[in-house]
């Protein structure tokens, strides 16, 4: 009994230590652990789409596409299931969780490799099945304080950063260390294992929120299904055209991911493994500039209004940039660090701040994983859709043709949705 009490009065220690502490050490601390479980979060998800995978077909589709459909769908299941599982977790119970579930990502990513191909596909779903559940129980440390902001804008940087870190990790296990495509998601999986269990172990040891943080954000509880339900009858017709425009900035954000290779490989970057980080690097640092000065806005209904005009701008970068590039104005690696800017300006709001805003500046004594991962099962399922028919309707393209139609389609609609919705919540507002 002696050695868990030690333990215990450990863990205690650090936590009164960080409630004691000047409030930048507890901003630095729980967001540098949060961002370092997310990032490693990505070596199981995404070192399987820096490799091609050439030469095989499943079911007439290319098998890398198959593979990444096939994640994709547990991915989103994943977040349909977290509607209710995120919504209710409690607070003492998240890092446990975080690591059990990334253990059955790295078992599936090992049947892939035991298993032979093109009957191998189903571990990619099992592999995304869990992954899913890791952003909401790593926000969860981090929502209702008053620099909820700050932190989950350096938190939302990981997507960015470990994104372009994990393929190029991919990258250099195959062409480096010779590692064979099927079995280098493993191998990823093997660099990330140990810092995931230790970013872990220290974010659990994060304090909650404060008194004053409670005061100025409200409290941030399991919510059951009652509570739910009140939620979606008061805000669900205010949220329709938000998360329709989130749905195009998931598309937009996962092919740009899945198939950067591609990309890249087409505008004259073949076999540049450091292109993936050093691009995602810079992006990274770009938004964190812009949206981290977030939580110093007081005012939480000005803050979350100001946040669809980040995304505007997002959208209007995006686009702008693409236009700049086929005028010849711009490079092509210009114009992909711009596009990525522009479209992480407005998918990152709604990962970090937009909901956290959202549930303050309303009243809301509930938690942001419920209504992000409404938002983020109809994100993926725009996802799946939109491989799906990119595959099965037949006409010949570019990568750079097919990006360019998306990021001018996504802006079109995202800024008119993202308007309508804007008018939508000022009338709530109003009337409460």
């Amino acid at each position: 009994m002696e050695a868990p009490n030690i333990l215990l009065q450990g863990k205690q220690t650090i936590k009164q230590r960080l409630e004691q502490a000047p409030a930048w050490v507890l901003i630095f601390y729980v967001s540098i652990t949060a961002f370092s479980v997310y990032a490693c979060m990505y070596g199981f998800r995404k070192p399987f789409t820096s490799a091609s995978f050439e030469g095989i077909t499943f079911l007439g589709l290319p098998y890398k596409t198959v593979l990444v459909i096939s994640q994709t769908i547990g991915y989103m299941l994943s977040k349909f299931i977290g509607i209710k599982f995120i919504a209710g977790m409690q607070p003492q119970k998240r890092a446990a969780n975080i690591i059990k579930l990334i253990i059955a990502a790295w078992l599936s990513l090992l049947m892939f490799g035991v298993v032979p191909a093109p009957y191998n596909f189903i571990f990619m779903f099992f592999n995304g099945l869990p992954l899913g559940m890791i952003w909401g129980l790593v926000f969860g440390f981090v929502e209702g304080r008053r620099t909820t902001e700050l932190m989950g804008a350096v938190l939302a940087t990981s997507f960015i950063f470990a994104s372009g870190l994990a393929k190029t990790v991919g990258k250099k296990l195959m062409l480096v260390m010779h590692v064979s495509e099927w079995w280098m998601p493993f191998a990823a999986g093997g660099v990330f294992i140990l810092p995931l269990l230790i970013s872990t172990w220290l974010l659990n040891k994060a304090p909650s929120p404060s008194a004053d943080d409670i005061a100025h954000r409200t409290v941030r509880l399991p919510m059951d299904k009652a509570q739910r339900k009140t939620f979606i009858k008061h805000f669900g017709f205010a949220l329709i055209p938000v998360i329709i425009a989130y749905v195009m900035l998931t598309i937009l954000r996962d092919f740009s991911e899945d198939f950067a290779n591609e990309l890249w490989t087409e505008t004259g970057y073949p076999n540049n493994a450091d292109k993936f980080v050093q691009t995602s690097t810079l992006i990274s640092v770009i938004i964190l500039a812009v949206v981290g000065g977030f939580f110093l806005i007081r005012n939480n209904y000005k803050a979350f209004q100001l946040n669809h005009t980040i995304i505007i701008i997002g959208f209007l970068l995006a686009a702008g940039s693409t236009f700049l590039y086929h005028q010849h104005v711009i490079s092509p690696l210009i114009w992909i660090v711009c596009a990525s800017s522009g479209l992480y300006l407005g998918y990152v709001p709604f990962n970090c701040f937009y909901f956290e805003r959202m549930l303050a500046a309303y009243k809301v004594p509930g938690n942001v994983g419920f209504v992000m991962y409404i938002a983020d099962a109809f994100g993926y399922m725009g996802t799946v859709v939109v491989l799906l028919v990119k595959e099965t309707v037949h006409f010949k393209y570019s990568w750079v043709d097919f990006f360019t139609v998306l990021f001018y389609a996504a802006a079109a609609g995202g800024i008119l949705l993202t308007f309508v919705g804007t008018g939508l919540f000022a009338k709530l507002y109003k009337k409460k």
